[in-house]
């Protein structure tokens, strides 16, 4: 039997192999630099929503401190007010501020 006269041997074939791999070899570029940029896309966005979720985040703790209710703080004071004579009073006041 020759080996040569095998039909996945002939001429032609041969001649179409080292295009093919130059084809395959383009097409793998394409698909890897398609693929790292995906990947970077991918993470723009996991880092886009990681930004605006933070931002959310802090919006909804300002307005959660903004809804307590506003307290004066608690102080005493005592007030006195004298007669002193016609229409004159005189008001004595201690403010205990601690």
């Amino acid at each position: 039997m020759d080996r040569l006269g095998h039909p996945l041997w002939t001429q032609s074939r041969t001649l179409w192999r080292p295009i093919a791999l130059v084809v395959a070899a383009v097409a793998w570029c394409a698909v890897a630099a398609t693929g790292a940029l995906l990947a970077v896309m991918f993470a723009a966005i996991v880092i886009m929503i990681a930004v605006v979720g933070s931002a959310l985040l802090a919006l909804t703790a300002f307005t959660a401190r903004a809804r307590r209710p506003v307290r004066a703080p608690a102080r005493s004071a005592i007030l006195e007010a004298r007669h002193v004579g016609g229409h004159s009073w005189v008001a004595y006041g201690a403010d205990d501020r601690r």
